[in-house]
């Protein structure tokens, strides 16, 4: 059993306190999940500063991931997410919890040449020299490499037949360890283009990380009993609805955007670049010339059901808004991750969770169903409810079966009139 059953009974100071004792936060940490950016922080973030934007943060409970326990925060505006990713973490637990892994934190750098002479001899040349552009990569961040990041290859790529001509798109691999890395990257991409042009006698145009970061992979997978699930019935229901993603990329579409309304949550919670990680994977979707479901249901001789999930995920727990940003700051220390690489197993796992939560209402009663409940609050805010007319204005339309801006007036309006009365 989960320690986090009943959380979202609590009231929302019970619910800071239960985190803050959990995750071992100071009082002033504490405070900043009540608080959250200041102007004056958000006017050092970014350029002409006029306000903050803020979203919602909540953390999903239940998840077991690799045998540890962990609160995920998560950062979103729609209703639901939160929630179904939680009832899929119980559901998983009964099968023994996530199970993830990563391979190394390696990002792809891009020197693109054109006007070539010779494309295949200036490849030739690159290739030859790869020791003395991996040692000038290394000098730029001596950090990281003592850290054990650093260069980790090269890899040439001749494009005969572009736009533009012949090209040379040289793939520098650097390990960035527990950043994300894109600043890095870039500034090594910059410090090589010199040297790599004098060796292949073109024009350096691009020198640029790539966001299709296919060598820095998070895998999760979970087994949940059929009984967990409510019967063999549902787990094919589950099955035959992630087929249709499997061979049509009209539904593989929103299938994956289930998947990313998760990882996107933490990825904003603690900072991390979400657009960057929305291009990766859609991308890597799309790696086998058509576009696909980033994940993988089946049920095994045991009736059990297998997921799995694989996707870029190039995020960090050291530099930029991880940092900077005092809510990011303290969503890590609740998610109690030592790496990046960690991280993204987490949110790998997420994205499971919360694709096996959708395909699994999909099966049963429909989306609909648990997602207009908890919109209906949302409606009600939209129509001019305050305080404790929300929450009555929403059941009502909950009852009635009826979740339109409209009907919420005419309720409110009715509501309004019986307390003057």
């Amino acid at each position: 059993m989960s320690v986090w059953s009943g959380f979202y009974k609590l009231n929302l100071e019970e619910r800071v306190r239960a985190v803050a004792e959990w995750a071992g936060l100071e009082p002033e940490e504490a405070e900043v999940l009540r608080q959250g950016l200041s102007l004056a922080q958000a006017e050092r973030m970014i350029e002409n500063v006029v306000g903050t934007f803020a979203l919602p943060l909540g953390v999903a409970v239940h998840f077991l991931i690799n045998g540890r326990d962990h609160l995920i925060p998560m950062a979103i505006e729609e209703p639901s997410v939160v929630a179904a990713a939680s009832h899929a973490a119980k559901l998983v637990r009964e099968g023994g919890g996530f199970v993830a892994e990563s391979t190394e934190p390696v990002m792809i750098g891009q020197v693109q040449v054109l006007h070539i002479a010779d494309v295949e001899h200036a490849a030739l040349e690159v290739l030859k020299a790869q020791e003395e552009i991996l040692a000038l990569a290394d000098a730029q961040h001596p950090t990281i490499v003592r850290l054990g990041g650093g260069a980790r290859g090269l890899e040439v790529r001749k494009l005969t037949d572009t736009p533009v001509g012949p090209m040379l798109v040289v793939h520098l691999l650097y390990d960035t360890r527990d950043a994300m890395g894109a600043n890095a990257v870039n500034s090594v991409c910059e410090a090589v283009a010199p040297l790599i042009e004098r060796l292949t006698g073109g024009r350096v145009v691009l020198r640029i990380l790539s966001n299709l970061a296919d060598r820095r992979l998070a895998r999760a997978r979970c087994a949940v009993p059929a009984s967990a699930l409510g019967g063999n019935e549902v787990v094919r229901g589950i099955v035959e609805a992630w087929a249709l993603a499997a061979v049509d990329p009209y539904r593989a579409a929103t299938h994956n955007k289930g998947i990313m309304n998760g990882i996107d949550a933490v990825a904003i919670a603690t900072g991390n670049d979400w657009r960057a990680i929305e291009a990766g994977a859609h991308a890597y979707a799309a790696k086998g010339g058509s576009y696909g479901p980033l994940t993988r249901w089946e049920q095994d001789a045991d009736g059990n059901l297998i997921g799995s999930i694989e996707l870029p995920l190039a995020v960090g727990i050291v530099g930029g808004a991880t940092r900077a940003h005092p809510t990011a700051k303290v969503a890590l220390k609740i998610l109690k991750v030592n790496s990046a690489r960690e991280l993204a197993e987490i949110m790998a796992a997420v994205g499971l969770a919360q694709n096996l939560a959708a395909l699994r209402a999909l099966a049963t009663e429909g989306i609909q169903r648990g997602h207009m409940r908890l919109h209906a609050r949302q409606v009600a805010i939209a129509a001019g409810a305050k305080g404790e007319l929300i929450d009555r204005v929403a059941e009502r339309m909950v009852a009635e079966g009826s979740i339109r801006v409209d009907r919420a007036r005419e309720i409110l309006n009715a509501l309004t009139s019986a307390l003057k009365a």
